[in-house]
This record gives C-alpha cells, sequence and structure tokens, in this order.
C-alpha cells in the first residue's frame, strides 16, 4: 500500500465507523450520559431515551445500560470502553471539582484569619464579620468533604416527601406523598438541600412526577433569587450529588429552574 492509501485508510477509521458514520461514544456516567468526543450532555440514561441523531446501538454491561454507539462498530468492545471512558469522566469530573472547592476554602480561610488578626488588634467592629466568616468556612469544608470523601451508605427505598420536609422546609412543595426513589437516605437529602438554596432557598416551587423509571423534580427559582456567592457550591455540587452519587441526572439547561431526575424505587 503507498502511503497517500495508508493515510486514507487511517484517516477513515478515524473519521467514521460503520457506513462513513462519524464513531461516535455516549458513556453513562452516574445516571446521565455523556458524548466522548464533544461533552455533550444527555439524560436521564434510560433504554427508552437513546441520545438525539441515531441510530443507535445499546451497550449494556450485566445488565446495566453503560453507553450507547453507531450499529455494527462492535457492541462488546464499545460496552469495554463505555465503562472505561465514563469511570476516567467521572474521576476528572470529581478531581476537578475537589480542586475548585480546596482553593475556595483555601481563600475563606485567610480572609478569617487576616479578620481575626485585625481584631485583636482593636478592630472590634469586625467580631460579626468573623462570625460569618467562620459560617462559611464550615459550608465550604462540608462541601469539600462530601465530594472527597467516598460515600459508604447503602441505597434504599425513600419517600421524597420526607426528604424534602428535611432538606427544604421553606419550599411549596406539589408531588405525590407516597413517592419514592431508591437512593442513600443522607446523600439524597444533602442534595435537595444544595439544590434548594441554590435556587433561593424559602419560596421555591418543587413539583414531581413519575416519567418511566424515574421520579421527575422541578424546582422553580425562589423570588428575588441572588446568585450564590460561591458558584461552586450551586450547579457543580448539585451535579455530583445527583449524577455521581444519586445515579440521577441533573438538567440545569433552563436559568430559572433546576430539573432532577432520580430513580424510582
Amino acid at each position: 500500500m503507498t502511503l497517500v492509501g495508508l493515510l486514507a485508510s487511517v484517516t477513515s477509521r478515524l473519521e467514521g465507523g460503520a457506513g462513513g458514520q462519524p464513531d461516535v461514544l455516549w458513556v453513562r456516567v452516574g445516571g446521565g450520559l455523556e458524548e466522548v468526543t464533544s461533552g455533550r450532555r444527555h439524560g436521564p440514561a434510560d433504554r427508552g431515551f437513546p441520545p438525539p441523531e441515531g441510530p443507535w446501538a445499546e451497550l449494556s454491561s450485566n445488565g446495566r445500560l453503560v453507553g450507547w454507539a453507531r450499529p455494527g462498530t462492535g457492541e462488546r468492545a464499545a460496552a469495554r470502553r463505555a465503562q472505561e471512558e465514563g469511570e476516567r469522566i467521572r474521576r476528572e469530573r470529581r478531581a476537578r471539582l475537589t480542586s475548585r472547592l480546596g482553593h475556595k476554602l483555601r481563600s475563606s480561610v485567610l480572609a478569617l484569619q487576616e479578620a481575626a488578626r485585625q481584631a485583636a488588634f482593636g478592630r472590634q467592629e469586625l467580631l460579626e464579620q468573623i462570625y460569618e466568616q467562620a459560617q462559611d468556612v464550615g459550608r465550604r469544608g462540608l462541601a469539600l468533604e462530601r465530594v472527597a470523601v467516598d460515600q459508604q451508605d447503602m441505597a434504599r427505598d425513600v419517600v421524597i416527601a420526607a426528604a424534602l420536609g428535611l432538606a427544604a422546609s421553606g419550599a411549596r412543595r406539589r408531588l405525590p406523598a407516597d413517592a419514592k426513589v431508591r437512593v442513600s437516605e443522607p446523600v439524597l437529602v444533602e442534595g435537595l438541600r444544595t439544590a434548594y438554596e441554590w435556587m433561593g432557598g424559602p419560596e421555591t416551587v418543587i413539583t414531581g412526577a413519575q416519567a418511566g423509571a424515574w421520579w421527575r423534580l422541578e424546582i422553580a427559582e425562589a423570588p428575588g433569587r441572588r446568585p450564590l456567592a460561591v458558584p461552586e457550591l450551586g450547579e457543580p455540587l448539585v451535579r455530583h450529588y445527583v449524577d455521581t452519587l444519586l445515579e440521577g441526572w441533573l438538567d440545569a439547561s433552563a436559568a430559572d429552574r433546576a430539573v432532577i431526575y432520580l430513580p424510582a424505587s
């Protein structure tokens, strides 16, 4: 084979799968899907809800959906690759969020130390500020712990209304009283509390409806909602709770609401 022919063959394999279609791979990350080449997201990860721009071949491992690939690309090998890529993306997301939260925590600690130093030298008006800064350090430290430490709680049936009673007591809730999901209860409470605070806290409106094998929760922002002082405590942390720890999927495409899919029990 000539050099020109060899280059053409390699280019063809890189650019196309069966039928000359792009070798696109969607992989499962938690309870959602991500396209490896572009980073596009789609969810929730459900056999009845394939990504757009099909046709697609379902990729499974031990009965669990792990991704989607073009038909005829070798589903067994593609399934192994989907698992590997999904785990890689999960690790990278976690490392990136841990780094960002660590940076925010260090900044908060330095600010607290400086305020305490100045108060010790006579600036008593800083005492109230010191208390608020200490609260901020605690919030950032807790968020960092939640991301950095592996969760040990097992999934079980949890009534959503009960979890919302603990996590979002000031919200207006509209969902069936018997709605249940199969998740870790402590993580669910923390995740819903984080989403509730991100959307503005009291007076948010939370509605719920079952969508196939999922419960769909929509959290509409509260009137007068303000941006969080630390953006990482909003969407990035909620996505970590929902997508990674709860095996659900967060849709944050709308600016005034968050939609959370959780596996139904």
